[in-house]
């Protein structure tokens, strides 16, 4: 029995048997559709990111920091390709057949990935020689050795960044140490067949997370008259479905990926994708009739000859996958696009407001902006945990969850990894063996398990506080947020302390830090996008909604920029110096950690004066947008 898995079974059934009843008993059975294809969704996404920078650092031999730089372009343009995909359902598509046509480009998408080929191989070149690396094990697992002679030796960092090659025998073809200028290492066989199918995975899942990712959502709200008192609690529970199936990819994903191949984690992913499209499908009925196109005859009608206005939104976004495909291994051009359109973003957004508003509605749309930077620094800080967290888990972690193998009732029950029965002698047939292995990529399953343990306790806490007149104004929100997840980093230079001899802190402080991370998000979330529909005057709310979008992908473009900082020389995959790595890692997490703290303290300062910009508009009885749903 694997004890995480254990244990997600009894978080789930906790948090999730009163989920179940709500879901049942007050709320439309759409809902219920709903829930469980966003659940799969969101389980293919997290599944797909849980071993993502593994994949490209260990099988590609990416740098990392070069992998980084992917991983951002990646993310980034997940989330700016749900304003195309949004904008096509509500003038043509409807939202049903936008979520529909998403769901099988990402089932697509998702199986592409599991093509995964023949590994790269990593060389070593000295003095015109050319030697070349052995890997194996993936995750935290991985071991690199030189191949000299027919033999593999393992190979580490000197005190002095110096290359050793350890056992090498004095009649080796090179000395058993190099110094930095000596060698130079390479990579070949990163098959560009492969590498071509990897990119147009990527790219059929971004095209596809463009039209079922704002749509399904919207779907939701649809399903609820205006001012149904449900709604919020429908989203609430449609919330914990996008966790609970982000809980669950971690886990599964990463214990396949990592144990059995990086095939097997891809493919579990697109299987949860087709269970989640064969739901909405079969649950059409359920939805009563909403989401469908806004005007069918013209959606119905023809456009280019014999092909009517449908097909060709197909078709043009088939052929927009060409595009992503080779901008998704752009990073540069990605970055200057977005770059580009948030400065000509905020030009218009300052010519609006100084041109067409009135002092009241000036100050909002100022508010409005000041709140989108506070968004930037947050989820650049947060979504580390797909890329420098989770190498820095691998390498600077102690994942097991037990020291030593642990004997119950009378050595009847055993708790500990295969590793550690096999040094121990146990032979883990004669006992009741509880296998307590826990990888890096399942390390992203904390933040989704404390949002199912924390989010009923949050909205408790805001909807008592409501209650009584003295629920936090978003300004506090925002700056308790951003103070926390600045916080979290820091626990790491605490954790650094308790290091043991290979580099490597106890799992509770990265534990810990994920729990403040998820505080933040629940403080900051949920507010986000509701207060650009407040904040903003009518004629510009999509335009903002917009910018909150294109600022969130900035906040992807810029994390995978802070990740590549934590990088240092690997071999193979494996990371040459962990106490170089650790110190690394540190530096970057201490220097984001304290800023994001400073940017959270200037909020509170602020919020007072900054209230006052908000000119009531938190003071009247609309029901807001759901951005937790939106955002993850």
């Amino acid at each position: 029995m694997n004890i995480v898995i254990a244990l997600g079974i009894l978080v789930t059934l906790v948090t999730g048997v009163p989920v179940l009843i709500q879901l049942l008993r007050t709320h439309p059975k759409g809902l219920i559709i709903l829930f469980f294809a966003e659940m799969w969704e969101r389980f293919s996404y997290y599944g797909m990111r849980a071993i993502l920078i593994f994949y490209l650092t260990q099988h590609f031999l990416f740098d990392p920091k070069v992998a980084s730089n992917h991983y951002g372009s990646y993310t980034s343009l997940v989330y700016l390709l749900p304003l195309i995909g949004g904008f096509l359902a509500d003038k043509y598509l409807g939202t049903r057949k936008a979520v529909a046509f998403g769901a099988v480009l990402l089932v697509a998408g998702h199986l592409t990935m599991a093509i995964e080929g023949k590994p790269a191989v990593q060389t070593l070149t000295y003095q015109g020689a050319t030697y070349e690396f052995v890997s194996e094990g993936r995750g935290q697992d991985r071991v690199a050795k030189l191949v000299v002679a027919g033999k593999p030796y393992e190979v580490a960092a000197t005190k002095t960044g110096d290359f050793e090659v350890k056992g090498l025998p004095a009649d080796a073809p090179l000395p058993a140490v190099l110094a930095k200028t000596a060698y130079k290492l390479d990579v070949k066989g990163r098959d560009p067949l492969y590498l071509n199918i990897f990119w147009l995975a990527l790219s059929l899942i971004i095209v596809g997370v463009g039209f079922l990712k704002p749509n399904i959502s919207t779907i939701v709200g649809q399903l609820y008259p205006q001012g149904d008192p449900r709604r919020d609690a429908g989203f609430n529970l449609y919330y914990y479905g996008i966790n609970l199936g982000s809980f669950w990819a971690s886990i599964l994903c990463g214990l396949l990926g990592v144990t059995v191949g990086w095939w097997a984690g891809f493919g579990l992913a697109g299987v949860g994708m087709a269970a989640g499209f064969v739901v909405f499908v079969l649950g059409k009925p359920l939805l009563e009739g909403k989401a469908e196109p806004p005007e069918p005859k013209a959606l119905k009608a023809k456009v280019l000859g014999p092909i009517n206005r449908e097909t060709a939104i197909y078709g043009f976004s088939l052929a927009g996958i060409i595009g992503v495909f080779f901008l998704v291994q752009s990073n540069p051009v990605v970055g200057a696009a977005l770059i580009a359109g948030i400065l000509a973003s905020l030009g218009y957004i300052g010519w609006f407001m100084f041109t067409k508003c009135d002092r009241a509605e000036r100050e909002r749309l100022a508010l409005a902006v000041f709140l989108i930077f506070g968004a930037v620094v947050f989820w650049t800080l947060f979504e580390q945990a797909g890329s420098s967290l989770s190498l820095f888990a691998a390498t600077n972690v102690q994942l097991d969850l037990v020291r030593e193998p642990i004997r119950l009732f009378g050595a009847a029950v055993t708790l500990g990894t295969p590793e550690q029965l096999a040094r121990a002698g146990i032979d883990a047939g004669s006992t009741f063996w509880v296998n307590t292995s826990f990888n890096a990529p399942q390390t992203q399953a904390l933040n989704a398990g404390w949002i199912l343990i924390f989010a009923p306790i949050f909205a408790a806490l805001w909807t008592f506080l409501g209650r009584r007149g003295q629920d936090l104004n978003p300004v506090v929100k925002f700056g308790l947020g951003l103070a926390q997840v600045g916080a979290g980093f820091l626990i790491l230079q605490w954790g650094a302390h308790f290091a043991d001899g290979a580099f490597r802190m106890p799992l509770i402080f990265l534990v810990m830090m994920y729990m403040l991370h998820t505080t933040g998000e629940m403080c900051l979330s949920p507010v986000g996008l509701s207060q650009m529909t407040k904040l903003s005057p009518t004629a510009v709310v999509s335009f903002m909604m917009a910018v909150w979008f294109m600022a969130v992908a900035i906040a992807q473009l810029v994390g995978g920029k802070i990740a590549g900082l934590t990088a240092t020389e690997t071999v193979g995959g494996q990371v040459l110096d962990p106490g170089a790595a650790l110190a690394a890692s540190l530096k970057v997490f201490n220097v984001i950690g304290l800023v994001s703290i400073g940017i959270g303290v200037l909020f509170l300062v602020l919020s007072p004066w900054l209230k006052k910009w908000s000119h009531g508009s938190d003071d009247t009885d609309a029901v807001p947008v759901d951005t937790a749903t939106t955002i993850h």
